[in-house]
């Protein structure tokens, strides 16, 4: 049976676009307090505002996952506030234009490694002591499925991050299970979000349309909260039906 999420805290990184927008939004409208965290403070106001349509408080923390520093203090003013942390879905996540071999520098992998890999490791390492001490929690990594393999369209920064990512929560999950906590790798293929913008080849319009949206991705967010504590999925893959590339 699903479990009932009213009350519930939820830290959604990388929540001003795209899959932690969505997740933010599902997981308002699921009742729970939802705290936004996203490196530019615009987008981060008029997800504030959905979220505040569903009848949901809303914290916001304007946030660079890749300092830890700042990471740590967002988490310690979340607990000041809400006393607890019962959902993590980190999300934040880019990718560079000049990501191939040929092109890719060591300062643009550091941003890339920066961020989707050494930030989700901040993330998780601040939030396991409220949820040890709590008695448990639930972490959701966005991951890709760069990660279920190797492929020129994502390169060697990101292709590594993800691996990395879900090497990690797997790690996460094998010590603190015994401590309630939880913790999930979401997979996705593609997905119609801003960061395709980075893309070296820019996807088309009528491609956007067919592969996965955001909305997918929020609900697949809010059904992997709904799990009873009892429940863990250990890592879940989504891909579009329409595969563009098998397409030509």
């Amino acid at each position: 049976m699903l479990q009932e999420l009213t009350g519930q805290v939820a830290w959604i990184t990388g929540a001003g676009t795209g899959i932690g927008e969505a997740g933010a939004v599902k997981l308002a409208e699921a009742g729970c307090k939802i705290v936004l965290s996203g490196r530019r403070p615009e987008p981060l106001e008029s997800v504030r505002q959905q979220v505040e349509a569903a009848g949901a408080e809303v914290m916001v923390e304007a946030l660079d996952v890749s300092n830890n520093d700042d990471v740590v203090a967002v988490v310690g003013r979340i607990q000041e506030r809400f006393g607890r942390i019962n959902i993590g879905v980190f999300s934040a996540g880019i990718n560079v234009k000049d990501r191939n071999w040929p092109v890719v520098t060591p300062e643009l992998w550091d941003q890339v490694i920066g961020i989707d890999l050494d930030g989700a490791f901040y993330c998780c390492s601040a939030v396991l002591p409220i949820m040890r001490e709590q008695g448990g929690g639930l972490i959701i990594n966005i991951s890709s499925m760069a990660a279920k393999g190797v492929s020129p369209l994502t390169g060697p920064a990101y292709t590594a991050a993800k691996h990395a990512m879900n090497a990690m929560t797997a790690s996460l999950l094998v010590e603190e299970r015994n401590n309630g906590i939880r913790a999930t790798a979401i997979c996705p293929g593609e997905v119609a979000t801003p960061i395709l913008d980075n893309r070296p080849v820019p996807v088309s319009a009528e491609d956007q349309a067919r592969i996965l949206q955001s909305e997918d991705l929020g609900e697949l967010i809010l059904f992997v909260a709904q799990q009873p504590p009892s429940v863990t999925l250990n890592e879940v893959l989504i891909t579009p039906t329409y595969n563009r590339f098998a397409a030509g």
